[in-house]
This record gives C-alpha cells, structure tokens and sequence, in this order.
C-alpha cells in the first residue's frame, strides 16, 4: 500500500496544469490588416489560431499571426469580466495636502521574445541565465497613442543595477532588470504640484519615438473580450529588439499581466496586475 505521502505527491502531479509546448505559424498575407483592435480584417481569415493558458490566471489566450514582406502582425484575443483603462490615477489626500497613487491598475498583455537563440525556460524561476524582447501593451498608458511599450529583460546570474532578486527552481540567486528600448516612450507620470481635482490622471501620453516606438499595437474590449492587434518590422535595425528571418523559428511567452515577480494584491482593483509569469513555450514558425 502506498505511503500518504507518496499518494498525495502522485495526486498533485496528476492534477497539476500540463502545458504542451506549441508551434504557432505566421502566415504570408499580401494586404495587412489595420491595427485598430477590431480583428475583422480579411487577413485574419487566413491565420491558423492558437489556444494558450496564462499560467496565472488560467485564463485561455487566442494567437493568431500574419505577416507581408516586411513586417509580423499579431492578434491576441482573451476574455476579461471588466475593461481597466485607468492605471495609478492619483488621488488628493487631504491631510497631507498631495497626491497619492489610488488602486487602479490598467489591462495589459505580454509577449516575451527569447534573444539567445535556442529554446529556453523564459520563466522568472529559469535556471539559466537569459535575455528577453519584451512587447508589453498597456491599456493606459501606451494605447491611446497606438503602440506597445518595447523593453527588454536581463535575467543574470550577476548582479546588476536596480535588479529584483529572483530564486530559481535549482535556489540559484539570479538577478531580474527590466530596461526600456533607447527612445521615447509613449507615456511619462503626471506631477501635480497643487490640488486640480480630486482625482487626477497618473501619466500622459506622448508620441513615442526611436526603438521605443518599434510596436504598434491598439485594443478593443466588446463583450467582455479583449481583441489586441500588434504590428512590426521583422527586422528594425535596433540591437535590443529581436530580429526576425522568416527562414527561422523564435522561442516566446505570453502573460495576461505584467512579468514582474510581484505576488497578487487584493488591495488594487486589478489584482493580478505584476504577478505574470510565462507559460507554456510558444515556437513562432513562417508559412
């Protein structure tokens, strides 16, 4: 007869979410659709789709991708119960006569491209060291203006300047940095030296510029389903971007929230907000 332990130790495996590594194939369209997170164009027809779990949340992603001679589109479409459009919005605090950050946080989405070359575990918890193109849609701060914030993560054994400490699935000390692409982005925080309004928003938009203005990307939230559309060049020229060869397969993630090794808050509004974590393994291939 089994020990309990060993019983409980084979329940949680049988239990525990089995996710499959995936191909996810792009397919030659000659006329693009437009990014305007509608996902009616034509182009999408000729997309074979892709079911993924947000390792997270649990909840199901569809992928869909296209692409012309010189740049990828990507549809992402995910069910959410409650469209969040504001992020930080500042509240007045009338005993200390300022401004301070409410419980707001916006939708995002998350694409995190492996720069290394070969397939790896682009998880927080990886226990090889990595760096990673970060495609990171903001419902807030970078929609408005028609883009995607373009980053790039350092995940190093070495510490480095302002980096998270992170413990891998071995217990190796690695070190997390998040850098934004050189350029502008399409947001900046609002600074409010006096009372305007009881409640103030916390960032402005701007138009976006150098490798940070690489993504365009716009959302629709109808019906309770987010529909965001991304567009590319497959090659941009900047060395923190990856560049892609439609004769070549690149290794990504996805997340729903933001990849920040954050723990959930049930404090804030939209509580998975910098709790993301990639899921299963995603191979891009060109048809």
């Amino acid at each position: 007869m089994k020990s309990w332990w060993l019983t409980a130790i084979l329940f949680m495996l049988s239990s525990a979410p089995a996710l499959a590594d995936q191909t996810f194939y792009s397919h030659k369209v000659d006329t693009p659709p437009v990014i305007d997170g509608k996902a009616d164009d034509p182009a999408w027809t000729k997309a074979t789709p892709v079911i993924t779990t947000d390792l997270v949340t649990g909840v199901k992603v569809t992928l869909k991708s296209v692409y012309t001679q010189d740049q990828i589109f990507m549809l992402v479409q995910f069910p959410d119960e409650i469209e969040h459009r504001e992020h930080k919005t500042l509240l007045w605090d009338k005993e200390s006569r300022e401004y301070v950050v409410g419980p707001k946080r916006e939708d995002t989405f998350v694409f995190k491209w492996n720069m290394d070359g070969s397939p790896i575990d682009l998880s927080l918890t990886s226990d090889t060291p990595n760096k990673t193109d970060v495609w990171y849609w903001k419902a807030n701060r970078t929609d408005p203006m028609g883009y995607a914030d373009d980053k790039m993560d350092i995940y190093s054994a070495s510490s480095l300047p302002q980096s998270k400490k992170i413990i891998s699935k071995k217990g190796l000390l690695f070190y997390l940095v998040r850098l934004g692409d050189s350029g502008k982005a399409a947001y900046d925080g609002a600074v409010y030296d006096e009372f305007v309004k009881p409640e103030m928003p916390g960032f402005i938009t701007q138009q976006p510029d150098g490798s940070r203005a690489d993504i365009r990307a716009k959302g629709l939230w109808q019906n309770k389903i987010w529909s965001v559309e991304f567009a590319r060049k497959l090659q941009t020229g900047h060395l923190d971007d990856v560049q892609l060869e439609t004769n070549k397969t690149y290794a990504f993630g996805i997340s729903i929230n933001e990849i920040a090794g954050r723990a959930k808050e049930p404090s804030i509004e939209n509580p998975y907000f910098g709790s993301g974590e990639v899921g299963e393994l995603l191979t891009l291939t060109f048809k």
